[in-house]
């Protein structure tokens, strides 16, 4: 299983990185997961994997509860093409992103700003790891 998060832009403020590098270390312990911060949409679009699943995050896409996410998750790591999610930068996603995209993820109906968003997808990642072995974390 192989799991990226391609990220636009950098984080800066040390606390947001703390925790994602913290629900980072956590998922590592099940499966293979990298964060890897572009500067541009078009850096973005060049990294995703050659037979990728992209996901893009976004307000419209689709919402899902933990336990949802959880089951989605598990049948697409269940597939040998690695599952590449992508956060846009202050100004969003890139209509060639989009585009690019083979779903639309939603982290829920109001606007996060980018450093939140990554902060919420690490822990919905690990939330959701638990969640399939039957941890007591997401209770």
């Amino acid at each position: 299983m192989h799991l990226s998060i391609l990220a636009i832009g950098r984080l800066k403020e040390p606390v947001v990185t703390s925790l994602c590098e913290d629900y980072l270390k956590r998922i590592r312990r099940h499966f293979k997961v990298e964060l890897v911060e572009v500067r541009t949409d078009a850096e973005a679009l060049r990294r995703v994997g050659r037979g990728a699943r992209l996901v893009a995050l976004d307000a419209g896409g689709t919402m899902r509860t933990s336990e949802q996410f959880a089951r989605w998750l598990e049948q697409r790591l269940a597939d040998p093409a690695p599952l590449q999610f992508v956060i846009g930068g202050a100004e969003g996603l890139s209509a060639d992103l989009r585009q690019r995209a083979d779903e639309t993820l939603s982290l829920g109906p109001m606007t996060l700003p980018h450093r939140l968003a990554r902060v919420v997808l690490t822990e919905q990642l690990y939330r959701a790891v638990s969640i399939l072995r039957g941890a007591p974390y997401h209770k």
